[in-house]
């Protein structure tokens, strides 16, 4: 049996970041986004970027979010 999971694999790390630029692709916005591993991260909370200017932080792990487009 083996343990490699090529879908794990693509994750992006959950909050291993301290900016992440994001495009109006992501929206809604949430940390940690869907295309992070969740297994060791906080609570999923949404982030209203879009209400704040182009930037938010979360305020759980601290992670800014800058809105491109």
């Amino acid at each position: 049996m083996s343990l490699f999971n090529p879908a794990a694999e693509s994750r992006i790390p959950a909050n291993a970041q301290n900016l992440y630029r994001v495009t109006h692709a992501d929206l809604p916005l949430s940390c940690p986004m869907p295309a992070m591993s969740l297994w060791n991260s906080h609570p999923k909370i949404y982030l209203p970027i879009e209400d704040e200017g182009g930037k938010a932080k979360c305020p759980y792990c601290g992670a800014d979010y800058v809105l491109e487009d």
